[in-house]
Order: C-alpha cells, then sequence, then structure tokens
C-alpha cells in the first residue's frame, strides 16, 4: 500500500494562488501565497491601501502595483516620497509669479491672490510706482530720471496727475546739445518742456488735443495723422500709456526743445 498524495492532482483542490502541503495520507492544507488571503480554497489579492490609506500621507494617494504592493504618491500641491507630503506654498517660489511690488497670499491648493503693494497700482501681476519710479525701471526713460536727479528736479514727485513726454535713452545719450544745455545751464529748462501738469494724458486723450502747456510754461503742439502722433511737427511718440499712480508717460524719439 501507499500513501495517497491529496495534492497531485488539481493542485488538491486549492486555490491557483495557493500552496498545496500535505499533511497526513490522503489529506492536505491550502495556504494562500503571500499577497494573499483567504482559506486556502479561495484566495483574493491583498490591497494594502484599503487599511490606512497603505501607509501613505493623507495627502498621497495609494494606488495598488500588486499583491499586498502598492506606491505612494503625493497629490498636486504636495512634495514628498509619498510616506510624507509636505505642502507646497505658490508664493514661495517667484513670489508665486506675482509683481515684484505685489504680496502673494496662498488660498488653496494650488491657488494664490496677487495684490499689489500700498502706493503701487496693478492687477499683481504686474505693478506699477509713481512716474518717477517707472521713469527708473525701464530702460527706455531710465536717461531721463538720472538727468531729473542730477538737477534736483522735484517737480513730478507730487500726487500729480502728470504728463510726461520722455526722449528716449538712446536720444538722451547721442544727441550733443545735451552737453550743451547742461554746461549752460538750461538743462532743467529743457526738461520741464517736457511734462505737463494737472493731466493724465492717455495717447487717445491726445489725438483730440492740439496744443498743451507744459510746466515749463511755452505750448506744445500736438498734430495726429495718419495713426501717428507728433509733438511740434518733429517728435514722434514711440511708445505711449505707461501709467503709474501719478501720472503717465510717452516716450518720444525727439527732444522738445522750448
Amino acid at each position: 500500500c501507499s500513501a495517497i498524495d491529496a495534492c497531485e492532482s488539481s493542485n488538491g483542490g486549492c486555490s491557483s494562488k495557493a500552496e498545496c502541503r500535505r499533511t497526513t495520507p490522503g489529506n492536505r492544507a491550502c495556504v494562500c501565497h503571500a499577497g494573499y488571503t483567504g482559506d486556502g480554497i479561495v484566495c483574493l489579492e491583498i490591497n494594502p491601501c484599503l487599511v490606512n490609506n497603505g501607509g501613505c500621507d493623507r495627502n498621497a494617494e495609494c494606488t495598488q502595483t500588486g499583491p499586498n504592493q502598492a506606491v505612494c504618491n503625493c497629490l498636486k500641491g504636495y512634495s514628498g516620497d509619498g510616506k510624507t507630503c509636505t505642502y507646497i506654498s505658490l508664493c514661495s517660489q517667484n513670489n508665486g509669479g506675482c509683481s515684484d511690488f505685489a504680496i502673494c497670499n496662498d488660498t488653496e491648493l494650488t491657488e494664490r491672490t496677487c495684490t499689489c503693494k500700498p502706493n503701487y497700482i496693478g492687477d499683481g501681476f504686474n505693478c506699477r510706482g509713481n512716474i518717477l519710479q517707472e521713469l527708473l525701471r525701464d530702460s527706455n526713460t531710465s536717461r531721463f530720471y538720472f538727468h531729473l536727479e542730477a538737477l534736483s528736479i522735484r517737480d513730478i514727485s507730487g500726487p500729480g496727475p502728470f504728463t510726461l513726454f520722455v526722449p528716449h535713452t538712446d536720444v538722451l545719450n547721442s544727441d550733443p546739445r545735451v552737453k550743451e544745455w547742461i554746461a549752460k545751464g538750461v538743462m532743467p529748462q529743457v526738461l520741464r518742456y517736457h511734462m505737463v501738469g494737472c493731466a493724465n494724458l492717455l495717447y487717445n486723450d491726445l489725438t483730440a488735443i492740439t496744443n498743451i502747456t507744459s510746466l515749463h510754461g511755452d505750448l506744445i503742439h500736438i498734430s495726429y495723422s495718419q495713426n501717428l502722433l507728433v509733438l511740434n511737427n518733429k517728435a514722434e511718440i514711440i511708445l505711449s500709456d505707461a501709467v503709474g499712480t501719478n501720472g503717465v508717460i510717452h516716450v518720444i524719439n525727439q527732444i522738445l526743445v522750448p
């Protein structure tokens, strides 16, 4: 007589996910493989994500990858290895994409607001200060600012509003008359001839005006034709409507001479 091997045929009736183990002659035990649970006749895959989020952080997603196996991935707005996830502040990097002159506030996951700081105007992404600050910030107009500073001209530092017609930096750097005017002490008059007080005149406003009085006291003649605004029949406005808290700046391609 020979002992009957209960596991010899069809895995002893055990699940294909189980091991059939001989016990006594004609008997066997079914034991589920690692990663499976059940009585051995029926073995089900263990999903670790169903218990305690699979050991992942509460701000992570647990994804089953196999029997009793899973990976943890931090949710959007968080960073880490999945076991530990830390909130990412949008404002902590590059001021959240807000202007350098704005305050960034985290509001919720992947959201933030940008608000211009006091004494600045704009939408939070583009914030502008007063026209002196804007002159300095823009390379097209910064030379005009340096001339104002060198001569201690403070006419446009008040609440305004003011309208400026600023010769492009390249023009101020290349025109030989500038050195002559500085030497003769008349540069302040030339600079003030580019300023208009008590008016915030945008490009569209200027198209309907023929003359305005500068802070120097002389008139500036304005003509508009073929989509061009020309001052004193020679200086074209090439950049316009740089709005600050106390006025607006237009860039022109020639120096106005009173």
